[in-house]
């Protein structure tokens, strides 16, 4: 059975294995999750669970003594969201995220999916998105080598020629210059799982992680089989 979870990311530490190892571990806080939506080829096309994660609050308007509207959690879940969520007999979510599954069928709407739906020594991918560093020069960006550190120099941390005047008169595509770096989605594949906290639904994986602290991160089994 494929294996799928969310979670959010708590921070890194390091344990010591029973060969007495020091390992370092990202610490994940992994659901629980309710199932909200169970899709079909039949009615949706394809196959694929949809996961919610994370308390929200409700959307909730009123109308003051003067008869002025007031909206208490603007930012909160809406009639069709908390409608959405009844369906599945929870309460609205904070994430949603599709899994396209090979055995979506063998999910219930509404079932939980624990931290323990994983086990100790499993490969795991994890999808996250980076840390934005901003606008960042090309040394920082690419790892671009300097020019010298003498006052004289006048050429320390610029990227270099960008392209010549006559042939091609044209900057190449694919130039690396400097841009916006990080917030990106990224996926690193085949990290182990060190080890399960089923009560208190955590699971530390060997490594980092992307991302910041408190950022969404998305759990598969690993595409990279029999390694």
């Amino acid at each position: 059975m494929k294996k799928a979870i969310l979670a959010t990311k708590v921070g890194m530490t390091q344990i010591f294995d029973e060969n007495g190892v020091l390992v370092p571990v990202t610490v994940l806080q992994a659901g629980p999750c309710v199932v909200t939506q169970v899709k079909t080829v039949e009615n949706d096309g394809y196959d694929a669970i949809q996961v919610g994660f994370g308390e929200k609050k409700e959307r909730i308007t009123t109308k003051d003594v003067s008869g002025k509207k007031v909206i208490r959690n603007p930012h909160g879940a809406g009639k069709a969201e908390v409608g959405h969520a009844k369906k599945a007999n929870t309460t609205p979510k904070t994430f949603y995220r599709e899994f396209r599954l090979d055995d979506c069928a063998q999910y219930e709407l509404g079932a939980e999916i624990k931290a323990d739906v994983f086990a100790e020594g499993d490969k795991i991918d994890v999808t996250a998105k980076t840390k934005g560093k901003g606008y960042a020069g090309g040394l920082k960006r690419h790892g671009l080598k300097s020019g010298p550190s003498g006052h004289g120099s006048k050429y320390h941390r610029h990227a270099g020629s960008n392209g010549s005047a006559t042939t091609p008169g044209r900057v190449f595509k694919g130039k690396k210059m400097p841009g916006h770096m990080g917030s990106v989605r990224v996926t690193i594949q085949n990290l182990e799982v060190v080890k399960i906290d089923a009560e208190n639904d955590v699971i530390l994986v060997k490594g980092a992680v992307p991302g910041p602290k408190k950022s969404l991160v998305m759990i598969k089994d690993t595409v990279k089989t029999g390694k």
